[in-house]
């Protein structure tokens, strides 16, 4: 009896320990979804306002085009066309003999390429960017004009055929994020003869080594031109440079040659191919398709005049319509995919252009699948990266990653804390610079002047003046400092808001707008800088100040931003550094809060 008693006591405590163990792995489960859902969230509120600024970057290429056709009118202006929208033609010739006459210092102790480059010089390009050594500018220029050689001799659409015993390896977005290459690199071995690749576009921008990511990449392109291919993406521009960061690192890099290597690049860039066609059957491109998309015309058309095919983007609704979230390109439905896979005998589609949280995405029926491969894209812990393989019978298998070195020691919860106090900054900062609008808004839905609106109504106000298609109710909590019995006390304000340091002279109107259009500003007056002084006359800061008003629809008195100006001007000798104008009105944030 004795025995059979203890059994039982031990079957109970069994019984009991498995209820519990059961208890905790479906907390577990939920906390763990909670926290997903959170960085879901965050994700959404970075992709929304990012697609929200190629918007802006749309309008601003418009806004050139506007500029260019002032210039055109005023003939008296002709002189002061900026490089931008009149090259200079330079022959090949003249190029490289420029490029020869920069001499390399023996205090340099970087590589010293020769050319034709060789894997072992590949090998030690790499080591020394995995030291952080940065290339010389000789050494830049002389790899972008032999990849350009190689460049101009490759159709708009490369055709390649696949084989039983070599994979082709298939990468996306890798947005210089060097980390993210190397690491690829390490799991899937460097590119040779033997071990193919085809890289999809937008090899800059946002990181902070896409000049690194280039070199490694043409390197490789120069050493293997039939096992390496580079597709063009919509970063392979010289406006989202101006706008994304490229152009900065490389001005930051290369002070006294900066400006050769950008002219360069511009050229470079309208040489790479769009895409590449794998056994006739997959089709690999940056962006999506249109409903009239024809490859034999693509096969023909200036590679520089195409948009669709960089921009657009796979949806489940049917059809084709404009890609409004991004204001170019547009987006295609299922039945989209089916009619052009099927006109041209293709079995799917591979493109980028999308960050996806696990790095890939499958849609359309397994005809569409999106491969990313910038891990963290938005922020250190918001996505993983991923590339995939194609064997002979292309079916796709994935492989993921994610470069972390701040977030490895820190738990889940503070690793989505660090995502979503991120994504709330940015929302802030776009906030900010409608602060005033936004008041207007909610004021309309307060016609007795209560200074409190519904939740409802105050999501309805915040879509009217962002623009931006978002969850508002389920935001507000986080955004507005007081709710009461559904109602929102708008007078109170808004919670952790970040604030704008700028000029007392400034009026209200005029810092919104300074805000909200600071990085399109800045491109702009980049551009008509020739002489990249960073010193801009009264005089070209009042006609350049007009003609923005004007194409962008900005009532703002001249009176009020000739005061602004002057005051910027310090030793009062009629100019004024424009970056230091755009600093004086800098968003600062106050202390986030840990939720």
């Amino acid at each position: 009896m004795g025995c059979s008693h203890s059994v039982h006591n031990e079957t109970k405590k069994s019984e009991k320990a498995m209820k519990a163990a059961v208890l905790i792995q479906n907390w577990y489960r939920c906390y763990k979804a909670r926290l997903e859902l959170r960085r879901r969230q965050a994700l959404n509120i970075f992709e929304t306002i990012e697609y929200a600024d190629e918007q802006d970057q749309m309008q601003l290429a418009k806004f050139f085009t506007f500029m260019l056709e002032h210039y055109v009118k005023n003939k008296s202006s002709a002189d002061n066309l900026p490089k931008i929208f009149n090259p200079e033609p330079k022959r090949k010739s003249d190029q490289e003999t420029i490029i020869s006459l920069i001499e390399v210092p023996d205090t340099y102790y970087g590589p010293r390429l020769k050319f034709p480059l060789t894997f072992a010089d590949v090998v030690l390009l790499i080591d020394a960017f995995k030291e952080n050594q940065i290339l010389h500018a000789r050494y830049v220029l002389e790899v972008l004009v032999e990849a350009k050689k190689i460049l101009q001799q490759m159709p708009n659409i490369i055709h390649i055929s696949s084989t039983v015993s070599k994979e082709l390896t298939i990468c996306g977005d890798i947005h210089g994020k060097l980390d993210d290459l190397f690491l690829i690199f390490y799991k899937n071995g460097l590119p040779s003869g033997n071990n193919r690749y085809v890289f999809n576009g937008d090899f800059v921008d946002r990181g902070q080594n896409s000049m690194e990511v280039l070199m490694v990449l043409f390197s490789f392109l120069l050493v293997y031109p039939n096992d390496i291919y580079l597709n063009r993406g919509n970063h392979e521009d010289y406006l989202m440079n101006m706008r994304y960061g490229f152009t900065k690192e490389i001005m930051q890099k290369y002070k006294q040659h900066g400006a050769k290597i950008l002219h360069l690049l511009e050229e470079v860039y309208t040489w790479l191919p769009i895409g590449t066609l794998i056994d006739k059957k997959v089709l690999v491109i940056h962006g999506g398709i249109a409903d009239n998309t024809d490859l034999n015309m693509l096969e023909q058309m200036k590679r520089n005049r195409i948009v669709n095919i960089l921009w657009s983007d796979p949806r489940s609704r049917k059809g084709c319509y404009p890609n409004t979230s991004r204001g170019g390109g547009c987006y295609f439905g299922p039945d989209v995919t089916e009619n052009v896979l099927a006109k041209f005998g293709l079995k799917m589609i591979i493109r980028s252009h999308e960050c996806k949280p696990e790095g890939f995405d499958i849609c359309h029926d397994g005809k569409i699948i999106t491969v990313f491969s910038a891990s963290n894209y938005y922020e250190e812990g918001s996505n993983r990266g991923a590339y995939l393989k194609l064997s002979h019978d292309t079916t796709p298998r994935f492989f993921q990653y994610q470069s972390s070195q701040i977030t490895q020691a820190k738990t889940l919860h503070e690793r989505v804390n660090i995502v979503e106090n991120a994504a709330f900054r940015i929302l802030g900062e776009r906030m900010i610079s409608r602060k005033t609008n936004l008041i207007k808004a909610f004021q309309k839905y307060d016609p007795n002047d209560t200074g409190k609106i519904s939740l409802s109504d105050w999501a309805k106000a915040t879509e009217e003046v962002l623009e931006l298609h978002l969850p508002w109710m389920s935001l507000c909590p986080r955004l507005v400092k007081t709710i009461e019995d559904g109602y929102v006390l708008y007078n109170m304000g808004f919670k952790d808001l970040p604030v704008v340091r700028a000029p007392q002279v400034a009026k209200a109107g005029m810092v919104e707008t300074l805000v909200r259009y600071r990085s399109d500003l800045k491109i702009i007056f980049n551009v008509i800088d020739k002489d990249q002084s960073g010193l801009i006359s009264m005089d070209e800061f009042r006609a350049m100040w007009k003609l923005f008003c004007s194409h962008y629809n900005i009532d703002i008195e001249e009176s009020h931003v000739d005061q602004v100006a002057h005051s910027m001007d310090l030793n009062k000798d009629g100019s004024i550094d424009f970056n230091e104008f755009l600093t004086a009105f800098d968003v600062v944030h106050r202390a986030t809060n840990k939720l």
